[in-house]
């Protein structure tokens, strides 16, 4: 073992201000800050492809609950009630994405969300974001499903689609009707059958005062127990109601139907044999309109 060899260090060597300069300068292997902004085209791109997917999810989804919903008659209103559902929690999920593809919301990126999310409301986004909100409720409260027949205004059908926006009805005369979904929250809603296979029908019929009100109770009371759309059980009966007013009466037969896409077809069928019925017996219309005024009689 050789000792006693003196150690010998390398002098520091002072650099000189270009050389302090190059050291300090970046790397050029490290990438750009502008490569790596949030908005960059890349996620632009992905954010709008989220978009589109959850879109075309949504409505394959709708489609298919629907088709199955047809099928599946005894339990068409427990699968329609997915629909709107699955809807709300695909386009959840793809706006979380969205965000946290183009944003990095922490304290002071919220702020600044939060401005331009002002802004945007300020410049007409308010009815908007308030027709997603009503949707939102709808979906919790459930007041009505796809597939009931409702009221809203003047208008009046079945629903066929609750989206994130409106509510889309079918009228008796095959009109699609478009509500946006914050009017059913500060209007009253008339839903006919409350998510239920079966409706209550409602049939009226106005005679003569001098006539037959008896038998004509007896013939309205048979064409609703004898119509093949009618449903009737201890929990689902039928009545006649008499009402009787200055220049006519009124009778009003009230039954059920099984499924409430018979609707008219249970009214046509009910009308159309009871006025036939009429005819036979001689039990005649009322000499004045329903609600009228008297003409003098010959």
């Amino acid at each position: 073992m050789v000792t006693g060899l003196p150690v010998v260090t390398a002098p520091a060597v002072a650099l000189g201000a270009p050389a302090r300069a190059a050291a300090l300068a970046p790397s050029s292997s490290v990438a750009p800050l502008a490569s790596t902004t949030p908005f960059a085209p890349a996620n632009l791109l992905n954010a709008a492809g989220v978009l589109v997917g959850a879109y075309l999810v949504a409505r394959v989804a709708g489609v298919v609950l629907t088709a199955a919903a047809e099928r599946l008659a005894e339990h068409r209103f427990r699968v329609t009630t997915l629909v709107p559902l699955v809807k709300f929690v695909v386009y959840g999920a793809a706006l979380w994405v969205v965000v946290r593809l183009l944003f990095d919301l922490g304290t002071t990126q919220l702020v600044a969300f939060s401005g331009l999310l002002g802004a945007a409301l300020g410049l007409g986004l308010k009815d908007f974001l308030a027709d997603i909100v009503g949707g939102l409720v709808l979906v919790v409260e459930q007041p009505y499903q796809v597939g009931d027949k409702v009221g809203v205004g003047d208008h009046y059908g079945e629903v066929t689609d609750i989206g994130i926006r409106s509510t889309t009805l079918v009228t008796p005369d095959d009109t699609a009707v478009v509500v946006p979904n914050f009017h059913f929250l500060n209007r009253s809603i008339a839903n006919a059958n409350t998510s239920d296979a079966e409706m209550l029908v409602v049939v009226e019929f106005f005679v003569d005062p001098d006539a037959d009100v008896g038998e004509a109770r007896d013939v309205v009371a048979d064409a609703l127990v004898t119509s093949p759309y009618v449903y009737v059980d201890d929990d689902h009966p039928f009545t006649v109601v008499v009402e009787d007013e200055l220049y006519y009466r009124t009778l009003r037969g009230k039954a059920y139907v099984g499924d409430l896409r018979d609707e008219f077809r249970f009214k046509s069928d009910v009308t159309e044999r009871v006025l036939d019925e009429f005819a036979d017996r001689g039990i005649e219309s009322p000499k004045v309109a329903a609600g009228g005024a008297a003409e003098p009689r010959e």
